[in-house]
């Protein structure tokens, strides 16, 4: 769709420079759970776009002293060099040379640095890949001067960022981001993730979202893994079935601000998404003795009191806690007094519906 073969440098005149991108991670509410082709999603999929569960990448580029074939690349992650995360870069990089063939010609440096615990089911690989895709769009718009226009800019980004990450499509938009073939929603693709913020009841425009770290360990099973096993799962078309089914009804509630189904739909995916894993061949489990534990007082607070609390989970072992902001002061003192001490090291982090990825001075 985006493949450009005139995207080629004059290097004799081309500038170094450096570019540095913050992206939020994204929490699904509509799970994306089984891909087929070039990250296409099986079933569509809805997600709140979070404000303090980021990736900063700095970009660093200039031309090749040497011109020969393939990415010159500098990694480090932290601060440090991290050659696992450098091997998938640059294999990602050489994968989407048809669409910015400029970038054999030149040596790129990338610093990148997480808010969170990476690979501990925040979606680490959403805000990482949107943040590099945001800035291989910059790198070429300031090259080339090819992607001027925002919307073309956005899609751009959203297509690149899918095929690193499928979900990192939908970090491309502040607020809230569709990803997915869906009646529900006017213009929806598998090829990249729309904005749906406009459509957002005002509810929902500053809901909170309080990640509760379980487990910072690194998950058992990764996402890639955990999709690719879907294809044997005996469960998996009545699932993409239940998922649209579900779409058309998220799509409705978080038009009309009925937080109750929300939070009862919300609450149903996370549970059939660990369903899924469970179900899956082999099988595996990512959620925590302390993860059921926390759903289990925030089942029984919301009984008791009676507030629209409620939980998602990625995939991973970490609770998402939502809850509209009228209610921040009645809610905040049970998860710091009840919930927050089954985190590892008390860890948590507050967090809310933000607005986006953000260009940041170099």
């Amino acid at each position: 769709m985006f493949d450009n073969p005139a995207l080629i440098l004059n290097t004799a005149t081309t500038p170094s420079g450096t570019i540095n991108w913050k992206s939020p991670s994204n929490i699904a509410l509509i799970k994306y759970w089984g891909k087929y082709g070039v990250q296409f999603p099986r079933n569509p999929s809805i997600s709140f776009t979070l404000e303090n569960a980021f990736t900063q990448t700095i970009l660093g580029y200039e031309p090749k002293t040497n011109q020969g074939d393939g990415i010159s690349l500098d990694f480090t992650f932290h601060g440090e060099e991290n050659e696992a995360f450098k091997t998938k870069m640059v294999k990602f990089l050489e994968s989407i040379r048809p669409i910015f063939p400029f970038l054999n010609q030149l040596h790129l440096t990338v610093k990148s640095g997480n808010s969170f615990p990476h690979s501990a089911g925040i979606a680490s690989s959403a805000s990482s890949m949107s943040a590099l895709a945001l800035c291989l769009c910059t790198l070429e718009d300031e090259l080339f001067q090819t992607l001027q226009d925002d919307t073309l800019f956005d899609k751009k980004a959203s297509y690149v960022a899918r095929l690193g990450s499928g979900s990192a499509c939908r970090s491309i938009y502040g607020g809230m981001a569709a990803w997915g073939e869906t009646s529900a929603i006017i213009g929806a693709a598998n090829e990249y993730a729309i904005p749906f913020e406009e459509e957002m009841h005002d509810v929902y425009k500053n809901f909170h979202d309080d990640i509760l770290i379980a487990s910072q360990g690194e998950k058992s099973v990764s996402s890639r893994a955990g999709h690719a096993l879907m294809e044997g799962n005996a469960y998996a078309a009545p699932r993409y079935q239940q998922a649209n089914d579900r779409m058309q009804q998220l799509v409705e509630v978080l038009k009309n601000g009925d937080v109750e189904t929300f939070g009862k739909i919300a609450e149903n995916e996370a549970l059939t998404l660990h369903a899924l894993m469970m179900t899956s061949d082999p099988s595996y489990i990512l959620m925590r003795p302390n993860s059921l534990k926390m759903i289990e007082l925030i089942r029984d607070y919301r009984a008791t009191t009676k507030h629209p609390i409620y939980f998602t989970l990625d995939a991973g072992p970490n609770l998402h806690v939502l809850y509209p902001e009228n209610i921040i002061h009645e809610v905040r003192p049970f998860i710091e007094e009840q919930l927050v001490p089954l985190c590892e090291d008390n860890m948590w982090i507050s967090d809310w519906v933000g607005e986006g990825p953000e260009q940041l001075d170099t």
